[in-house]
């Protein structure tokens, strides 16, 4: 197993994971390599969807599939965006639309009580019917800001002040970024479990 689909289509996501796991061997291709559409995410938790995502590329392309279904929890709005973060205004992958909202959300909000966290829950088959797919979590616990600050990064980045830092995500030097994140955390989990034995 050296080659994987990856369930989904964004080259940035396809790079970061080709250059998170160089080290494992394994090299990714796009779903859209294999004509694979974006299924529903009809899931409760974020497993369920990165299931949901990995089951259908694998059965679509006959190969091995990786997915990942993530977002922001914040305490305050229980657990919101949660499992809509990607469209949390009502429009898939609006980003400057999706941090107006959640800032719109939590206005008046005092610090103390903005606290949330990051979570990646990852997803490996080795083929569509697999009954044990490997499962990797991981969260990046912080609060989020009452303005936007830093360029890089995407998403909720910019809002987002993890503990222990004095920088915003999105101010954060990419390579510290991808090892502290709550994606580059469950990344560390996927690359123990592929080195079992098992695999």
């Amino acid at each position: 197993m050296s080659r994987i689909v990856l369930a989904s289509s964004n080259p940035g996501k396809l790079a970061e994971f080709n250059e998170l796991l160089a080290e494992s061997g394994l090299s990714f291709v796009p779903q859209s390599a294999y004509d694979v559409e974006d299924v529903e995410e009809t899931g409760l938790t974020f497993v369920e969807n990165a299931l949901l995502k990995a089951r259908h590329a694998s059965r679509i392309s006959g190969q091995p599939a990786l997915a990942d279904d993530s977002g922001l929890c914040v305490e305050y709005l229980r657990g919101a965006p949660g499992l809509y973060s990607a469209r949390y205004s009502g429009r898939h992958g609006d980003n400057v639309a999706n941090n107006a909202k959640l800032l719109r959300e939590l206005d008046g909000v005092p610090t103390e009580q903005r606290g949330a966290f990051f979570i990646c829950a990852l997803v490996l088959l080795r083929h569509a019917d697999d009954p044990a797919p490997l499962i990797a979590e991981g969260r990046w616990h912080g609060r989020v800001l009452t303005e936007q600050r830093g360029t890089q990064g995407f998403g909720y980045d910019p809002l987002f002040l993890p503990d222990g830092e004095t920088s915003s995500a999105a101010e954060l030097p990419p390579g510290l970024k991808n090892r502290i994140s709550h994606r580059g955390r469950a990344l560390a989990q996927l690359r123990a479990g592929l080195a079992a034995p098992h695999l």
